[in-house]
């Protein structure tokens, strides 16, 4: 087990410097010179003089291959360099901002998790029933409707109508449940009919009827054999959703003005803010990376036979 788990972390570093050499490139053939952006930011006229001068600053006049391995060591001591905008160091910033972010999209999955494991669950045990037909238009509205729509229509109705909850910003537990909500809402649509599918099909195995054969209690069968090996798919999915969680936290921010790291990265795209871009780039590959690692861990911890299938492969 310790060898499958050096194995999965080591397999992280191709990943992220992969990706750190495409964000590289991108930039670099983009029509956007960061020279130009940094004093456009500045309100500074770009002749051809301060221009260059700015260039070798930079390091923009030196080797690809050579200013992507600075950019690599740079990215390796978190040093993004300096916002074009604000004048200061974007790691420092993004420790200010980024707690936000996190707080969101925790709460949404703990939302999602806390109402998608029942009803799904119990859609499966009771196919057919009232829960069941309950599960399935929420699950159809939380598929459709869009997420920018969804957190304007709850701002209209609970905070605009009834004036039950605040319209914006960040500071009580209030502040957090319209983007929560909006947030939470399509994960749950996708872990609900995941995990009742996933039961359905679990209930129709072999061990299923031998547990009941030996007279083991339908409880015991259903908690602890059955939802455990159901939830492993949900798991699964959870990690690979990373990546649209972080983008429709984007949008939540917006809508919901909260002081987190994609609306400042909305932001530095208005701005042309070139590091704040890379840094949030780079930050975002390697959440995903690392939710993934999480997810095949706690898979390993649920589920052994993992690493036996792994070593068998080999």
């Amino acid at each position: 087990m310790a060898i499958y788990i050096g194995k999965r972390i080591l397999s992280i570093v191709p990943i992220v410097l992969f990706a750190s050499f495409l964000m590289f490139v991108m930039i670099k053939v983009g029509p956007v010179d960061p020279a130009e952006a940094y004093l456009a930011a500045a309100h500074i006229h770009p002749d051809d003089e301060v221009l260059a001068a700015k260039r070798h600053e930079f390091g923009l006049d030196q080797p690809l291959l050579v200013q992507y391995a600075q950019s690599v060591m740079k990215m390796c001591r978190l040093d993004f360099g300096t916002s074009y905008i604000t004048n200061e160091p974007v790691w420092q910033e993004v420790v200010l901002k980024f707690p936000a972010t996190i707080q969101l999209a925790l709460c949404s999955i703990l939302l999602a998790i806390l109402v998608s494991v029942p009803i799904g669950f119990l859609s499966a045990i009771f196919k057919n029933g009232a829960v069941d037909y309950s599960s399935r238009v929420l699950s159809y509205i939380g598929a459709c409707i869009p997420i920018f729509w969804l957190g304007y229509l709850l701002v209209y109705f609970f905070s605009v109508k009834l004036d039950w909850l605040p319209v914006e910003g960040r500071g009580t537990w209030q502040h957090l449940v319209l983007p929560s909500v909006t947030l939470a809402l399509w994960l749950i649509a996708i872990y609900t009919r995941l995990l009742r599918t996933t039961v359905l099909e679990e209930l129709q195995e072999a061990y299923v009827r031998y547990a009941r054969t030996r007279g083991i209690k339908e409880r015991v069968i259903m908690l602890k054999y059955v939802l455990r090996i159901a939830i492993l798919p949900m798991i699964t999915a959870l990690g690979m959703n990373m990546g649209k969680l972080l983008t429709g936290a984007i949008i939540v921010e917006q809508v919901f003005s909260w002081p987190g790291f994609g609306r400042y990265f909305v932001q530095s795209i208005v701005n042309r803010d070139i590091p704040v871009i890379q840094c949030y780039v780079l930050l975002s590959v390697c959440i995903v990376v690392g939710c993934n690692l999480i997810v095949d861990l706690l898979q390993l911890y649920m589920d052994p036979r993992i690493s036996r299938k792994g070593r068998a492969d080999q």
